[in-house]
C-alpha cells in the first residue's frame, strides 16, 4: 500500500492503535516547508515557525476586520500548518512582566516554605519549581498587576482564533533551574495524558477533537537563549492523526530529538501552539540562568479545563480594581472585555434548569454576563458579590 492509500485507510478507520503509526508518513508530513505566501501577516518564518510582531498585533486588535484576518491566519497555522506561532513583544511593558515575575517568585518561595512538594508532567520531579493555578493565585495576591497582565490583546486574539469566545484561561508557572533536564517529547492535555490502552478506546473523531479543545502557550518572563532550554517543537506534527500513539514510540521520539526546532525567546515574547504538536521543554545548560515562564493552558468553553479555578472568587476579588480602572479610563473597552474573558466563567452550563431556567433566551446568564452588567451599571462591590453568591447557590441539584 502506498502512502496515499495508507492515508485514505487511516481516515476511514474508526479505531486507531500504535500499529497504525508510520514513520515514513510522519516524515512526509513534518518535512513540509512553510512560506510567506501561505502566512503573509507573519513578519518572518524561522525554521517553519511564523513570527509576528506584538506591536502590530496591538494595532490590529483595535480594528475588528484586521483582528479577524490575523486570527484566521493563526487558525490555519494551528489546524494543518506548522502548528505554532511566536509573538515578539507580546508584552511590550517589561516593567509589568517583572512585577508579575516578582509575585510569582514570592508564591514559589511561600509554597516552598510551606513544604508543598510539586510533581510535574513529562519531567523529573525537582528539576524545576512549579506554581499550579498561577492564574488565580496572581489575581488574589496582586489584582492590580493581574488586571494589566490579563487584559493583553495578543492573548485574547490567539485564544479566540482557536477556541472562539468563552475560553477558560489556566496558567502554571515553570521555573527551570540551571542544569534542569529536558522533558520527554509529548502531546498535551487532553489525550496526551493517556497511555496506549486508554487511547485505543476512543474513535478517530475524538483523536481529532482533543486538540480542538485546548490551546497551549507560554510567556517568557526572562530572556531565554537556546542554551537555557526553551521549548523544543516539531512543526506540522499536530496534524498526524495517530500522533497520540506516536509520541509513546521510541522511533518517533528519536526522530523528534534529531529534528526539533528550538527558538530563543526574549522577555515579553510569547508562543502558542496546538496542544497536539510534538514538543518538550529543553535542558537548561547554563550555570546561572533560572528560566522562568508562565505557561498557558487555555480551554474551550465546551470542554473541561485542566485545573480547578475558582472564577467566582476571582471575579469578586478583582471587581473593585476593574471598576476603578474603568472609571479612570486606564483600560480601553476592548481591554476590559479581554479582562472579563480572563476572569469570569463565560459558559452558563451546567446549570439546574428547575431553578435557573432561561426566561429570555436559550441559556441563563453567565458569570461574565453578571460582571459585564455590574461594570456597565457601576454596581458597588457588595452588590456584585451578593449577585455572584446567589448565582452559585442556584447551581446545585435538588
Amino acid at each position: 500500500m502506498n502512502v496515499r492509500d495508507r492515508k485514505i485507510a487511516a481516515r476511514r478507520a474508526v479505531w486507531l492503535s500504535g500499529e497504525d503509526c508510520s514513520l515514513e508518513d510522519f516524515r512526509a508530513l513534518v518535512e513540509q516547508e512553510a512560506t510567506r505566501e501561505q502566512y503573509p501577516l507573519a513578519d518572518e518564518i524561522i525554521r517553519n515557525v511564523p513570527i509576528y510582531d506584538g506591536a502590530k498585533l496591538r494595532l490590529a486588535a483595535g480594528d475588528a476586520s484586521a483582528a479577524r484576518t490575523y486570527m484566521a491566519e493563526w487558525h490555519e497555522v494551528f489546524l494543518d500548518g506548522p502548528g505554532i506561532v511566536v509573538f515578539r513583544g507580546a508584552y511590550g511593558d517589561h516593567a509589568l512582566v517583572d512585577g508579575v515575575s516578582d509575585v510569582l517568585l514570592k508564591i514559589i518561595d511561600d509554597e516552598r516554605q510551606a513544604n508543598t512538594g510539586k510533581g510535574d508532567h513529562f519531567a523529573k520531579a525537582g528539576a524545576n519549581a512549579r506554581v499550579w493555578n498561577s492564574h488565580e493565585k496572581l489575581c488574589m495576591m496582586a489584582p492590580e498587576l493581574f488586571a494589566r497582565y490579563a487584559a493583553n490583546d495578543a492573548m485574547a486574539m490567539v485564544s479566540r482564533s482557536w477556541l472562539g469566545p468563552l475560553y477558560q484561561i489556566t496558567t502554571q508557572v515553570n521555573l527551570v533551574y540551571p542544569g534542569g533536564t529536558a522533558q520527554t517529547p509529548h502531546r498535551d492535555y487532553h489525550m496526551g495524558f493517556q497511555q496506549e490502552h486508554q487511547l485505543r478506546e476512543y474513535p478517530t473523531t475524538v483523536h481529532r477533537l482533543s486538540a480542538a479543545l485546548t490551546l497551549q502557550g507560554g510567556v517568557a518572563h526572562c530572556d531565554m537563549h537556546v542554551e537555557t532550554g526553551p521549548t523544543k517543537v516539531l512543526p506540522y506534527s499536530q496534524a498526524y492523526l495517530p500522533g497520540y500513539f506516536a509520541t509513546l514510540r521510541p522511533e518517533f521520539r528519536a526522530y523528534f530529538e534529531e529534528h526539533y526546532v528550538q527558538l530563543p525567546l526574549m522577555k515579553g515574547d510569547a508562543l502558542f501552539f496546538n496542544p497536539a504538536l510534538f514538543h518538550a521543554a529543553g535542558t537548561n545548560h547554563t550555570a546561572s540562568t533560572h528560566r522562568l515562564a508562565n505557561l498557558f493552558q487555555i480551554g474551550s468553553g465546551y470542554g473541561r479545563s485542566i485545573e480547578i479555578v475558582d472564577r467566582a472568587r476571582m471575579t469578586k476579588h478583582l471587581y473593585p480594581t476593574m471598576l476603578a480602572k474603568q472609571q479612570a479610563g486606564l483600560l480601553s473597552p476592548r481591554e476590559m472585555e479581554n479582562l472579563i474573558a480572563a476572569t469570569a466563567e463565560g459558559y452558563p452550563f451546567p446549570c439546574n434548569l428547575d431553578i435557573d431556567s432561561p426566561l429570555g433566551g436559550m441559556a441563563p446568564a453567565s458569570q461574565q454576563d453578571i460582571l459585564r452588567q455590574a461594570l456597565t451599571e457601576g454596581w458597588d462591590a457588595g452588590r456584585l458579590s451578593k449577585t455572584i453568591d446567589d448565582y452559585d447557590a442556584r447551581r446545585v441539584s435538588h
